[in-house]
């Protein structure tokens, strides 16, 4: 009698082994879009602060309309082509990184250096706690995502209404409850996304699968910088 025929383990191993490559592809792949970003922004606020200035000034609101429109049809690309195609999907990952970078140099053109290196460091650091407890955690949290993303909603609809209030006190409010939520959602997508491997794994692309899961990672840490920024910007002019 083969003792090794019903034995799980060898599954069990497969199934860790594979987990921990899809994990480390995921996470590169986000790290490699935020230095891509952190590159963008350099080169905005320094070789090409003139040019795209002078872009946004002749035509600011023709300028946000394209750059909104164009982040939303590169994430719509990047998620339907995940599994049939991850180097374009990748490909458009990196775009991405670009037209973001060169909006964000926009917003921290407005904040001194310290400011955002601190801002940096401080998502940093929340985001790898928080992705390591999503990866890890035996829990399920599965319905925390649903209140997060009300909340969210929430968020963008008061910001909306405070545009028009013009509340600094507001907006300082709001930096704190945002990254709350974007700590929240960094671990609720780190945890989606292993259970999602775990679960489709084996019957899609893990390297597409991998893509999708850093675009939602690298949103979520882009949103906690910049909440950051914020928060440390606005206690600097205190």
């Amino acid at each position: 009698m083969n003792n090794f025929q019903n034995d799980p383990q060898p599954r069990t191993i497969n199934t860790q082994v594979g987990l921990r490559s899809f994990l480390t592809k995921m996470y590169g792949f986000m790290t490699v879009a935020v230095l891509v970003s952190a590159l963008t922004v350099y080169l905005s606020m320094t070789m090409f602060q003139a040019q795209i200035y002078a872009a946004f000034n002749a035509h600011p609101i023709m300028a946000l309309v394209i750059f909104i429109v164009s982040m939303f049809v590169m994430i719509g690309g990047i998620q339907a082509n995940a599994t049939r195609n991850p180097a374009m999907s990748f490909t458009l990952l990196m775009l991405f990184s670009v037209v973001f970078g060169v909006e964000m140099s926009i917003i921290l053109s407005l904040y001194t250096g310290a400011v955002i290196t601190g801002a940096f460091v401080a998502a940093g650091v929340v985001f790898a706690t928080m992705a390591v407890i999503g990866t890890t955690t035996k829990r399920d949290i599965s319905r925390i995502g649903s209140h997060l993303i009300a909340a969210l909603i929430g968020l963008f609809v008061a910001s909306i209404v405070n545009m028009f209030l013009q509340s600094a006190m507001i907006s300082y409010i709001f930096s704190y409850i945002g990254v709350l939520i974007f700590a929240g959602l960094s671990m609720w997508d780190a945890n989606r996304m292993r259970d999602m491997y775990l679960q489709y794994g084996d019957q899609v692309s893990s390297t597409g699968l991998a893509v999708t899961g850093a675009l939602q990672l690298y949103l979520d840490f882009v949103n906690l910088f910049l909440y950051f920024v914020q928060i440390f910007g606005g206690s600097s002019r205190d």
